[in-house]
């Protein structure tokens, strides 16, 4: 199977932050975040696998400032690495303030999606070729990253 650059499959997602999405601070919820989260990196994960893909975990997820109402959420996704079936993808989500054009990095995750076919089982996913310098370092700390993933999930099994 041909491998894919990475740059084929970044995606990006922006919402405005509405009242229907507060908690009574004013403030968009923290699953909202992580909805659109998953949403953005299965836009990227899809885009390379070229099938329905699945989400299979989110790593952690911190929220350093709030999104306000009325305020910009921007996301963005890369597939940081493939595996066999499964591919790292890594979001990133800003908030813009709209009267003064500020931004601020507010959350980041590493999501594992799974690519299956029309009856559910797993698929072979093109590997992806990481082209610079930022790509490549992701593309090795995914690994990293997975291989803790594998040893908290045998931890966890009964």
């Amino acid at each position: 199977m041909q491998g894919k650059p990475v740059r084929e499959s970044q995606s990006e997602y922006s919402e405005l932050a509405l009242p229907n999405d507060a908690n009574v601070l004013g403030h968009v919820l923290g699953g909202k975040v992580m909805h659109l989260v998953d949403l953005t990196g299965a836009l990227a994960a899809l885009r390379h696998a070229r099938c329905p893909v699945v989400t299979a975990s989110v790593d952690h997820m911190s929220f350093l400032h709030p999104v306000h109402i009325g305020e910009l959420i921007l996301l963005r996704s890369s597939v940081n690495r493939v595996f066999h079936t499964s591919m790292e993808v890594g979001v990133k989500v800003w908030v813009e303030d709209l009267r003064t054009g500020g931004r601020k990095h507010t959350s980041s995750a590493y999501l594992t999606f799974v690519a299956v076919n029309a009856e559910g089982k797993c698929v072979p996913i093109a590997p992806v070729i990481p082209e610079t310098a930022e790509e490549k370092r992701r593309y090795d700390e995914a690994l990293e990253r997975r291989e803790y993933r594998l040893d908290l999930r045998r931890t966890l099994k009964p």
